[in-house]
């Protein structure tokens, strides 16, 4: 499957161009996400997204590494996003760099910056350095997809 914006051939099935970060027409506009709490019997119980979300904001995990619904509160002034075992947003999968980014509180809201990661950060399909977060927005880090949502 070639890139319509840059041409590169990607794997069929492939969702964002491995070069650009483009999207390839591969992922439904109707996917949603679904959240899961385990309670103390051991049984999963569906929680919505949006009810869900902490005052500062919270990062859902869509599709990616099986994990999907997962979510992360950002309440820290910094979160490091990576692979590496103490990162806070624990992306456990060899297209995540150890430190890929990092989330960080500035005074006009959350960023996220990417930290020279070798595959990048992607928000809302394009590739970004440094990007201020709006609720709604799209992030990739390497295989996993995520969803900011903020009060």
């Amino acid at each position: 499957m070639h890139c319509p914006e840059c041409g590169f051939g990607n794997p069929e099935g492939a969702n964002y161009c491995q070069k650009c970060g483009a999207f390839l027409a591969g992922a439904s506009p109707q996917d949603t996400t679904a959240s899961y709490q385990l309670e103390d019997s051991a049984e999963l119980h569906a929680v919505d997204p949006e009810a869900s979300v902490t005052a500062g904001g919270t990062l859902v995990i869509r599709s990616g590494g099986g994990r999907s619904g997962e979510s992360f509160a950002l309440s820290a002034e910094r979160m490091r996003v990576g692979r590496s075992p103490e990162a806070e947003v624990f992306l456990d999968d060899v297209t995540v760099s150890r430190n890929h980014a990092v989330l960080v509180w500035r005074r006009d809201g959350l960023y996220i910056d990417d930290l020279g990661s070798l595959n990048g950060s992607y928000v809302n399909r394009r590739r970004i350095e440094s990007h201020m977060l709006q609720h709604g927005d799209e992030l990739q880090i390497g295989k996993y997809k995520l969803t900011f949502l903020e009060r």
